[in-house]
């Protein structure tokens, strides 16, 4: 085994949305005990690794290299099951990269993670998405659950391309069981443990046939990567709100935006090798100085700047490309 590749789920344990995601993994599935790692309970089946950790997932850095290190299996990437909290208490099922750029390297570090730093977004984001909508119809418990992206956010720091997939909004939601069922059946189908294909699983080979889409600017809940993220021949890497692109003022500017946006845009590089990369940047979220600092940055980043129909048009394309085939 020394040497294999697999995919880690981390599970804490201290968190019932995290823990119930886990049980849930478990019944369904013939598992083998691992040894521990750390101390801890490990299983096994085909390339997929569950691993229980106790608590404060957000602050576990390095879980790969970890891994890697009692083990001697390479982490080709880390799946967090998780709660997702929000004001507005609304029940949520979520997906989103991690990551926290925008923090300055003297700030306080509140939610984990690495300051100017963001992880490689998991290249199944937007694939799983697209199985999120296709499958919850199958659900109609679930009916008060509204699905979304989720932009990059919180820790903890890896190498190894992740992301969160998560039950919201609040106390009375995250031990849903039937969410953690919704969820875990995701993981299953998208992991390729049912017996089909794995779903989203990033082929550098055929990279050219696909747009990975970086969205800058907007809200939270990155509604244009909601929209874009459905299209076929699309992928969405790093989102990056407003609030991950401190820019400070006309007069005194932060360069921490700067910081931010490469390390967005480095990391989903490496998230997607030989992958055609864009920016689509949200209007309204910017000032017009704002707007063409980004602009002037991306071109000396080598980052071609899209707009959403340049997205949609890329994505018909690609698609009737696929039915002549077909």
């Amino acid at each position: 085994m020394n040497g294999k590749l697999v995919t880690l789920i981390a599970i804490s344990q201290g968190d019932i949305a995290s823990r119930i995601q886990g049980e849930a993994l478990l019944r369904k599935l013939v598992w083998n005990e691992c040894a521990s790692v750390e101390g801890f309970q490990a299983f096994a089946i085909h390339n997929v690794r569950l691993w229980l950790l106790p608590d404060k997932i957000l602050w576990e850095d390095h879980l790969d290299h970890r891994w890697e290190s009692s083990t001697g299996e390479i982490v080709r990437e880390v799946i967090f099951p998780s709660r997702h909290s929000a004001a507005s208490g609304r029940p949520s099922l979520t997906l989103h990269p991690i990551g926290i750029p925008q923090v300055r390297f003297d700030d306080d570090i509140v939610y984990g993670g690495k300051a100017g730093c963001a992880v490689p977004p998991n290249p199944r984001i937007s694939e799983w998405w697209k199985l999120f909508h296709q499958t919850i119809s199958n659900h109609p418990q679930l009916s008060d659950f509204e699905l979304t992206l989720e932009v990059t956010h919180h820790g903890p720091f890896l190498a190894a391309p992740s992301m969160f997939i998560e039950i919201g909004s609040t106390s009375e939601t995250w031990g849903n069981l039937d969410a953690a069922d919704f969820l875990s059946n995701i993981m299953i189908v998208g992991l390729g443990l049912n017996g089909s294909s794995e779903i989203g699983v990033w082929d550098d080979s055929t990279a050219h046939e696909e747009l990975v889409v970086m969205t800058l600017g907007g809200g939270h809940y990155a509604p244009r990567a909601n929209h874009i993220g459905l299209l076929p021949k699309v992928r969405v890497g790093h989102m990056l709100a407003t609030y991950a692109l401190p820019f400070g003022t006309q007069e005194h500017q932060d360069q921490q935006w700067k910081i931010s946006l490469k390390s967005a845009f480095v990391s989903t590089k490496n998230a997607f090798p030989h992958g055609r990369i864009v920016c689509m940047i949200e209007k309204k979220a910017f000032k017009g100085w704002q707007r063409d600092l980004l602009k002037q940055y991306c071109e000396e980043l080598g980052i071609p700047i899209f707009r959403r129909k340049d997205v949609e048009a890329f994505s018909n394309a690609s698609n009737d490309k696929e039915r002549v085939k077909d």
